[in-house]
């Protein structure tokens, strides 16, 4: 399946069981050897009462994270067309917390992301004290981002042109700096009016994709803090577009976009 081009294996594990090491992770990931992808995501039974489905994410490294956007409205197709649920309000547990999946009209799914972190600890990042940026020194270049968790840890550079942003240099060493225990994924945003943006995100574990939901809401949630945004924009990624609204501090961040089947298939490991 893809969102924007943020390609996933989906596997049902309700229905069979399933334990992967990192090491099938990775060769499953291998877009030579394997299948490919950016995720793998994990269809399991609930934790919560409440809950329809049980939400895992592994990264391409075989590493397991708790938050990805465009993987949420994969999953979601997922369980539908697999009539795994008939519901148009979809409960996920996730090691992050809660997400709710909605189908909306036009065959989008919009994600409830939940509540943003800002507070180093929560992102988590090593600084003593919240603040609007912060630097760090990469190379022989001072660079200011912003950080917050949408259930994953996020940096986010503001650059005049998306185009020329430096993932394979900055992106790669921020995303593995001390000053992230658990890593980061960095967005490179330029602003083109309150209610537009274009992005590009290093996600830790898998490089550059051509999407990243969670990294377009940390994008927003930051123009919006600083007084950049209004409460709804339009981001644009190398594989799409996607909409997100956020009312500010204290509430949610609603992400809208596609997510598409492109085949199904079997693999012996």
């Amino acid at each position: 399946m893809h969102g924007l081009g943020n390609d996933f294996v989906v596997i049902d594990a309700i229905n069979q069981a399933i334990a992967l090491t990192p090491g099938q992770i990775r060769c499953l990931a291998d877009r030579h050897f394997g299948v490919g992808f950016d995720q793998l995501l994990l269809v399991q039974k609930p934790v919560s009462e409440n809950a329809d489905f049980k939400y895992r994410i592994f990264n391409a490294d075989g590493g397991e994270v708790s938050q990805c956007g465009n993987g949420a409205r994969c999953f979601a197709r997922f369980v539908r067309d697999k009539r795994l649920t008939h519901k148009d309000d979809v409960v996920v547990d996730t090691d992050a917390g809660q997400l709710v999946l909605k189908f909306a009209e036009n065959n989008l799914i919009t994600v409830n992301m939940g509540i943003p972190k800002h507070a180093p600890s929560q992102i988590p990042m090593l600084a003593n004290v919240e603040a609007q940026l912060y630097q760090v020194e990469i190379g022989n270049e001072t660079i200011q981002f912003a950080a917050v968790s949408m259930g994953n840890p996020h940096a986010v550079v503001q650059v005049e042109d998306v185009g020329q942003a430096a993932l394979a240099t900055v992106g790669a060493q921020m995303e593995r700096h001390t000053l992230f225990p658990e890593r980061v994924n960095v967005g490179f945003m330029e602003v083109l009016s309150r209610q537009a943006i274009n992005l590009r995100v290093y996600e830790r574990g898998a490089a550059e994709t051509l999407a990243c939901g969670s990294g377009a809401c940390a994008a927003v949630v930051v123009g919006i803090e600083q007084n950049l945004l209004d409460r709804k924009v339009d981001v644009s990624l190398p594989g799409g577009n996607l909409t997100i609204e956020w009312a500010g501090r204290g509430h949610p961040v609603f992400m809208s976009g596609p997510a598409v089947s492109v085949f199904e298939g079997q693999i012996e490991l």
